[in-house]
Parts: C-alpha cells; structure tokens; sequence
C-alpha cells in the first residue's frame, strides 16, 4: 500500500503544473539553519511530501502522524519521501509527542504538524502548533495547497486529489510569531493565518 501510495503522488506531480509562492523570509532562514514550525491542513496533505523533498531534502524535517491505522499508512508514505515521523495524537501519546519535538526543535530541526488532524474537526485549531511556537520560540509558517481542478472525498478532513492537467498552487507563507499571546487568541490568529489565502488561479 504505501509504494502503491508513493507511485500515486509521483504520477500526480508529473501530470499537474505546479505554480510556488515561496516567501524569501522562510528560504532565509532554511539557509541560516533556523527553526519554525510548519502548520498546514490535513485535507491538503497528499503533496506535502513532494514539497518538503523540494524545499527541505538536505534538512532534518519531522512530521506529525497519529498511531491510528490511517497513520501507519501515512507514517510509511512520508518515509520514503526521506521525512522523519513523530507518532502521537490528542488522545494517546500526545503530549509525549510534542515534548519530543520541542526537543527536535531545539536540535534546529524542522516540524510540520496539522492543527486539524489527525480526527478534526475540519479546519479546527488544536493546541499543538501553538504549543510548539510558544514553547521554543520560533515562528510557524503556514503552507497552503490550492487547486484549480481536483477531486474531494468524503471524509472528515474532505482530502483533495488534483486532476491530471490541473494547476496546484503551492504557498509557503511568511514567518509569524505567537509568543506574547494568550492560548485562545493565538489559535484564532492562526486560524486566520491559515484561511486568508484564495487562489483564484
């Protein structure tokens, strides 16, 4: 299943156009080894793998998956694309997990996490990603994939799969910092963050 799953995501990035929207902030601070932590939709998550391959290979990059099934598959997937994985969610080995990655954070590595996932609610905000800014100090950078054509299933996280032929847009959005704010407040913020961006191709 997930060679099946990878082969899937190597023949989608051949037959879409990809358009990136990179801030230079954040390729600034890639060349200068400095941590952030990455926030992005689960429902967006089926070409993060290629982006992280093509913005963050020679990095030491950490992605959040749950320890459900759904999890393992995505655990395996992200493996092959030379990302590491920390297992955890809200329910069990949660906050073992994000004490784990402050500790990675700290080591000037890189974490990705889904304030949705890995149950929702659909573009719901957890306390993770706040957690982890505040914690250690580093600014999240919210990365968005639009597109322009693109299959959306049924489930809670409503995952899109682009049409062959269809335009993705991918934005890496500038660095923000969520120190001196209150729990609520900063995951409003982020929430607001998160949804400012339509394409309209």
């Amino acid at each position: 299943m997930p060679i099946f799953l990878v082969g899937i995501i190597r023949l989608l990035v051949v037959f879409v156009r990809f358009e990136f929207r990179v801030s230079q902030k954040v390729l600034e601070k890639f060349s200068n080894n400095e941590p952030f932590v990455v926030s992005f939709w689960h429902g967006e998550l089926l070409l993060q793998p290629f982006l992280f391959e093509k913005y963050a290979s020679k990095k030491k990059v950490w992605v959040f998956t749950s320890k459900h099934f759904d999890g393992e598959i995505s655990s395996n997937v992200i493996s092959y694309f030379g990302i590491n994985v920390l297992r955890g969610s809200s329910s069990k080995g949660g906050t073992r997990v994000l004490y784990h990655a402050v500790k990675k954070i700290e080591n000037n590595e890189y974490v990705a996490i889904t304030p949705d996932g890995p149950r929702g609610p659909y573009h719901s905000i957890a306390d993770g990603v706040v957690f982890l800014a505040q914690k250690t100090n580093v600014p999240v950078v919210v990365l968005r994939t639009f597109f322009s054509n693109a299959w959306e299933l049924k489930s809670w996280d409503k995952l899109k799969i682009p049409k062959p032929f269809s335009k993705v847009v991918c934005v890496i959005k500038e660095p923000f910092m969520l120190e001196s704010m209150e729990l609520e407040e900063a995951k409003a913020y982020l929430k607001e963050k998160m949804e400012e961006d339509v394409c309209d191709f």
